[in-house]
């Protein structure tokens, strides 16, 4: 479910900088007034709305000093935007991620058995070894980041460590859809090219000696836009092949801002990694299943229905069972 209600005061939601409604041009965000605020990532995105990276850095730099005195902002120690955006916090912030300085340091990060385990030092001392089963180094950031908060408002870690290590996720991060004749297929929100590198990323931790496919429809309003083309084509080169479709609804798009997946195509195959472009889901579907083999990976990655590949895909691969 996506919102769950409780007898409490407390409540949480992801924050949204996209805008409120077709009366009010600001961020959703604008409207939270929280007093405790985690700051995973700022970056170029929602180019429909934003028209360039300093604009979204407002938005963040307004969000922060929302926070009152009485507040606590967590805010990742590896993003360069995050650390210009919390520098005029009215509130205390606390650091988190894998420097020396920060004070939730991860050490020891690995993925094991379905598990993954780190070490979370708060102030140079070790403050507790959590787990869970969720996969991907930003996941166990996440996790941190959710801790801390939780810590900050006198949850005990006994209780952080249970909620993680029985936390299964939510749906469309990570899901495996399907495993037919050891071909394994998995369904993901990647609407992002940073969002895309660390899913593959996270695959490659949790199967290692797979081949790794990515079947990619650039659906959302920033992977629609050329904008951030050299971005997507380097984490895309993370996969050993990529499969894209064309352009979702392109004939929105002004011609100039388009996004072209051919050279997409063009530019990962120039850099070594096997790509292709097909029209659409009927012909990916019949151009990749021949050549799926037992031991595949096959990441989808889309922030929508994707013409319902998820279900086709793997319904073609049972046809073709003996």
């Amino acid at each position: 479910t996506s919102f769950q209600l409780r007898p409490t005061r407390t409540f949480i939601v992801e924050g949204d900088e996209y805008d409120t409604a077709f009366y009010d041009k600001g961020p959703k965000f604008m409207h939270y007034f929280p007093d405790g605020l985690i700051l995973t990532h700022v970056e170029f995105d929602h180019a429909d709305i934003y028209t360039d990276l300093a604009a979204v850095k407002t938005a963040f730099k307004r969000l922060v000093n929302l926070v009152p005195r009485r507040g606590l902002i967590v805010a990742y120690d590896g993003n360069a935007n995050v650390t210009e955006c919390v520098a005029g916090a009215f509130c205390r912030v606390e650091r988190y991620g894998f420097a020396a300085e920060a004070e939730w340091r991860l050490k020891n990060l690995r993925h094991e058995n379905g598990v993954t385990r780190w070490e979370v030092w708060r102030g140079g001392a070790l403050w507790a070894e959590l787990e869970m089963r969720l996969a991907g180094e930003h996941n166990a950031l996440n996790a941190t980041a959710a801790a801390a908060l939780a810590a900050g408002r006198g949850i005990g870690k006994e209780e952080i460590r249970a909620a993680l290590a029985g936390f299964k996720s939510v749906k469309r991060r990570l899901e495996v859809r399907a495993e037919i004749g050891g071909v394994t297929i998995i369904e993901d929100f990647a609407h992002h090219p940073t969002a895309i590198r660390e899913t593959l990323r996270a695959l490659r931790s949790v199967y290692p000696q797979a081949r790794l496919w990515a079947i990619l429809e650039p659906r959302s309003n920033t992977l629609r836009r050329k904008v951030l083309e050299g971005e997507l084509v380097e984490s895309l080169r993370l996969a050993d092949h990529v499969v894209l479709a064309g352009v979702y609804q392109q004939q929105r798009i002004p011609v100039d801002e388009r996004l072209h997946p051919e050279d997409v195509v063009e530019a990962l195959n120039d850099r070594g990694t096997e790509a292709e472009l097909f029209p659409g889901v009927e012909a990916i579907i019949n151009g990749v299943a021949p050549r799926l083999r037992s031991g595949d990976v096959v990441a989808i990655l889309s922030n929508g229905g994707f013409d319902g590949i998820y279900e086709k895909l793997p319904a073609r691969l049972r046809e073709t069972q003996p």
